[in-house]
C-alpha cells in the first residue's frame, strides 16, 4: 500500500499493551474497501447472508487476501510474535436500521484457548460511526483478566450466548469509529461492545482472529487454522483449506462443518 504511512510498530505495541486495543489503522484505500465490499455483496446475492459465518476465508478469496496482507501481519507480529496462525475470519454486519447490538464482553471467555496470545483485527468495509454502531472499548480492561459473564437469551444480541459483563462504567469507554479501509486491533480480554445501526447504510466489518501456535483448544481436538507467518512447532490445530476460488461447492460444504465446530466451542461455556 504505497499511499499508507510507514508504521511505528514499537509505538503501536506500547499503545496496545497499555490500552488493549488500537484503532484507526489504515490498511486499505476507500476504493479498495469498496471493491472488497462489492465482492462480499456479490457472494451474498448467490448464497444468502454471510453475517457471522465462520471461516469465510475458506470459501472466498477476498477475506483470505485481507487477512494475509503484509501490513496487517506486520502489526500482528508486533503484538503476538513472529509465528502467526490465522484462526478465523468472519463478516460482522449490522443492517441499516436493525436492532442488532453487541453486549459488553471479552472474546476469550468462551473460546476455550489455553493461553491469551491472540489478537482480533476488525476491518471496516463500510463506514463505522457512533450512528452505525461502531465498537466501544474500555481502555486497560485487558489487564484485569477474565471477568464474570452472564449468559442470557440472545434476542437482538449478535453474540452466540448473549454473554454480558454487567455494571460497566460506560463513561470509561471510548468510541472506535473507522472509515472504510481502516482497522482496529484488540486483545481477547479487552471489554468491548457496540450499539445498533441507526444509519442508512449497512455497517460491514471483517473480523479476523489470529493466535500464536503454542495456543491450543481445550474443549475438543477438532479446531483448525492456517499458518500465515513464521513456523508452527506445536501442531495443535488441524489445517483449514484456504480459498482458491470463490464459492466452490466442496468448500461451502466443508465450511458448514467448520461452523458447527466453532459453535460447539463458542456456543457453550
Amino acid at each position: 500500500m504505497p499511499h499508507a504511512a510507514a508504521l511505528d510498530l514499537a509505538a503501536l505495541k506500547a499503545d496496545y499493551d497499555r490500552d488493549g486495543f488500537l484503532s484507526g489503522i489504515p490498511l486499505l484505500t476507500a476504493e479498495e474497501a469498496a471493491e472488497h465490499r462489492a465482492t462480499l455483496e456479490s457472494a451474498e446475492a448467490k448464497v444468502g447472508p454471510l453475517h457471522y459465518c465462520t471461516k469465510v476465508h475458506t470459501i472466498l478469496r477476498s477475506p483470505l487476501a485481507l487477512a494475509t496482507m503484509p501490513r496487517a501481519l506486520d502489526i500482528v507480529e508486533a503484538l503476538i510474535g513472529p509465528d502467526i496462525l490465522l484462526y478465523n475470519v468472519t463478516y460482522i454486519i449490522k443492517e441499516a436500521g436493525a436492532e442488532s447490538f453487541v453486549s459488553w464482553h471479552q472474546d476469550l471467555t468462551y473460546w476455550g484457548f489455553s493461553h491469551d496470545d491472540q489478537v482480533t483485527l476488525w476491518l471496516a468495509l463500510s463506514t463505522a460511526t457512533a450512528e452505525s454502531g461502531c465498537m466501544r472499548m474500555v481502555p486497560g480492561s485487558h489487564t484485569a483478566g477474565v471477568m464474570p459473564h452472564e449468559v442470557e437469551e440472545r434476542g437482538s444480541n449478535v453474540l452466540l450466548q448473549g454473554q454480558t459483563v454487567r455494571n460497566i462504567d460506560e463513561a470509561a469507554s471510548v468510541l472506535c469509529p473507522l472509515r472504510p479501509g481502516e482497522a482496529s486491533f484488540h486483545h481477547g480480554w479487552t471489554l468491548h461492545a457496540s450499539l445498533p445501526n441507526v444509519s442508512a447504510d449497512r455497517r460491514i466489518g471483517l473480523n479476523i482472529q489470529y493466535v500464536a501456535p503454542h495456543m491450543r483448544q481445550t474443549k475438543h481436538d477438532l479446531d483448525t487454522a492456517i499458518l500465515v507467518r513464521g513456523q508452527d512447532r506445536y501442531r495443535h490445530f488441524g489445517s483449514d483449506v484456504p480459498a482458491t476460488a470463490d464459492l466452490d461447492p466442496a468448500a461451502l460444504t466443508r465450511r458448514k462443518e467448520l461452523d458447527d465446530h466453532y459453535v460447539s466451542i463458542a456456543g457453550r461455556a
